[in-house]
């Protein structure tokens, strides 16, 4: 028997979408709340060594999952590092790029704008951190034949991914921090990755250290960052 449903549309399947509606005052009342919420949100850089359960990363990554990509390929993957030896791999190849960035790539400008940020080239978070989520964004599918198949908007898409994925890892209770030392092409060659894939970010992942302390920083006005025509 045919699920109600359920129909095809031109041949493929489509089933019905369902999701919750607000009156206008608790639809106010909702999205005030959550910008309130994501609005404590911050990078953290002084991570607790406390383990964190795998279902957690399990469902901080299917979370991630949901976002949208161009033509569903979903042409992302999540690599979870967890081991100490993995992680020390990374943290000093990482370096090895921060401090050539920091002592001749970056400009003068660029330097002057991290200032209030108080960073180096030294990441000690990438070997305290109890977990780095290491996302890739997938160029091309590679096929059991041999054949290559394109993937769409692979950027974008990886991109709303990790916004996702941040997203859920506040919403736990746990913080991150988006890492992009500049080349990352050792993390393709530490965690033996595929071809068609490419470093798109590097996230630690864990709980606050008992005392954190992040800038004093402001975000933009509503007024300065929407248009309204």
């Amino acid at each position: 028997m045919k699920n109600p449903e359920t129909r095809l549309i031109n041949g493929f399947p489509f089933v019905r979408y369902t999701c919750p509606q607000y009156a206008s005052k608790e639809l106010i009342s909702r999205s005030a709340a959550f910008y309130e919420f994501m609005n404590q949100r911050r990078s953290v850089r002084d991570f607790s060594d406390k383990p964190i359960p795998r279902e957690v990363i399990n469902n901080l990554i299917l979370t991630a999952s949901t976002a949208p990509s161009g033509a569903h390929k979903q042409p992302w993957t999540f690599c979870v590092v967890e081991d100490a030896g993995i992680k020390k791999e990374i943290r000093k190849a990482a370096e090895e790029e921060e401090y050539r960035s920091y002592t001749s790539r970056m400009s003068e400008e660029w330097l002057n704008a991290i200032k209030p940020l108080q960073t180096d080239w030294h990441k000690p978070f990438l070997e305290t951190a109890p977990c780095l989520i290491v996302v890739f964004r997938r160029l091309y599918e590679l096929n059991d034949d041999g054949s290559k198949s394109n993937n769409y908007y692979v950027s974008e898409s990886t991109g709303l991914a990790c916004g996702f994925l941040l997203a859920a890892i506040h919403h736990a209770g746990l913080v991150a921090l988006t890492h992009t030392p500049n080349p990352m092409n050792f993390l393709t060659a530490i965690l033996k990755r595929p071809e068609n894939e490419r470093p798109f970010l590097l996230i630690p992942v864990g709980y606050a250290a008992e005392e954190t302390y992040v800038p004093d920083l402001t975000r933009k006005k509503l007024s300065e960052i929407a248009v309204y025509y």
